[in-house]
């Protein structure tokens, strides 16, 4: 399904992922959570995956088990920039709607 978030973005698998931590931005999720929620494939995330690491995108928030968890960076101001973005498309078609 296209939203216009990804319309006005692109629809690229990083998009995607962005789209999927902004949304759920209180929570954090495991690799395949992120795959599965962004509904990309888990070796198309992994090739995206160190990139949103470094640039301080997401950031790791606890293990358990073998597993280790992510969310959005809320601190990094590109993040802060892009979920306003994201808020403000979303908000408006609402406000359109309703």
């Amino acid at each position: 399904m296209e939203t216009l978030f990804r319309r006005a973005l692109g629809d690229t698998p990083k998009i995607r992922v962005l789209e999927f931590l902004i949304e759920g931005r209180e929570l954090d999720y495991s690799i395949s959570d992120i795959a599965e929620g962004s509904e990309i494939g888990r070796t198309t995330l992994f090739r995206i995956f160190d990139d949103l690491l470094k640039t301080g995108i997401i950031v790791q928030t606890r293990e358990i088990g073998n597993a280790k968890l992510f969310r959005l960076n809320m601190k990094n101001t590109f993040v802060q920039k892009l979920v306003g973005l994201f808020d403000e498309i979303i908000f408006a078609k609402k406000k359109v709607v309703a």
